[in-house]
C-alpha cells in the first residue's frame, strides 16, 4: 500500500488506505489491526497510525477495547434499517433543499450523470460507486454541506453491508433503483419540495423491502 497523494498528511494517507481496505473488504470484520504492523506497511511512524484508528474508530469502522487493541467492526446485518433510516433522512433534508436551489446547469449535469449511469446497470459495483457520487453531488449542488459529509459516513455503512450481505439483490435491484434515480431527477425538475420528498420516501420504502425480504428468507 503506497501513497498516490503526496499533498496528503501522514494521518490523512493512512486513514485513506486503511479505510479503502475496510470497505473493499482487504480487511475483514474482526480482524485485528496492529498498529506497529500497520505502521512498517504503510511506511509511516505508528503516530499517524494511530490517530487514523482513532478517527476511523469515531466513523464506526474500527473498534478499539481497552488492553485488547484494535478490529475491523464487526458487521450486523440488522443494521440495515438502521441505515436507511439515515439515508431517507438525509436524503429528504437535500432533496428538499436542491428543489429549490440547485441550478440549470447542475440540473443538466445530474442528467448526463443519470444517463452515464444508464450504461452501467450491469456492473453493479461500478453502478455502487456513482450512485454514491449522485447522493453526494445533489447534497453539494443543494448547498447542505454538512449533510454531504454524514452521506459519505453513512453510504459507505451500506457499502459494507452490500458486499457482505446483499450483492445479490443488489445486482438485481440496479435496474429499478436506476429508474427511481430518473424519477428523483424529475422530481427536481419540478422545482416541489413536497413531491420530491414522497418520491425519495417511496424510493426508500421499496429498496427496504426488497433487502429485508431477502435477508428474512435467507435465515
Amino acid at each position: 500500500m503506497q501513497p498516490d497523494k503526496p499533498f496528503r498528511s501522514k494521518k490523512e494517507f493512512a486513514y485513506d488506505t486503511l479505510r479503502d481496505t475496510i470497505l473493499e473488504g482487504q480487511l475483514e470484520p474482526g480482524a485485528r489491526l496492529v498498529i506497529d504492523e500497520l505502521a512498517a506497511e504503510l511506511g509511516v511512524s505508528q503516530i499517524p497510525v494511530r490517530e487514523a484508528l482513532q478517527q476511523l474508530q469515531a466513523d464506526g469502522f474500527v473498534t478499539i477495547e481497552p488492553y485488547v487493541g484494535a478490529r475491523v467492526t464487526e458487521i450486523d446485518a440488522s443494521l440495515i434499517c438502521e441505515v436507511f433510516d439515515l439515508m431517507e433522512a438525509l436524503e429528504v433534508i437535500s432533496g428538499r433543499a436542491a428543489c429549490l436551489h440547485m441550478s440549470r446547469d447542475s440540473l443538466d449535469e445530474m442528467e448526463n450523470r443519470l444517463h452515464a449511469m444508464d450504461e452501467l446497470v450491469a456492473d453493479a459495483d461500478r453502478f455502487s460507486q456513482e450512485n454514491a457520487r449522485l447522493h453526494q453531488f445533489i447534497c453539494e449542488r443543494a448547498g447542505t454541506p454538512l449533510v454531504a459529509r454524514l452521506m459519505g459516513k453513512v453510504l459507505a455503512h451500506w457499502d459494507r453491508l452490500r458486499r457482505h450481505y446483499l450483492q445479490d439483490v443488489f445486482e438485481r435491484r440496479v435496474d429499478d433503483a436506476q429508474q427511481e434515480h430518473w424519477r428523483v431527477f424529475e422530481a427536481l425538475r419540478k422545482r416541489d419540495p413536497d413531491h420530491m420528498e414522497q418520491v425519495i420516501r417511496k424510493h426508500n420504502a421499496t429498496a427496504r423491502a426488497a433487502y429485508t425480504d431477502y435477508l428474512e428468507k435467507a435465515q
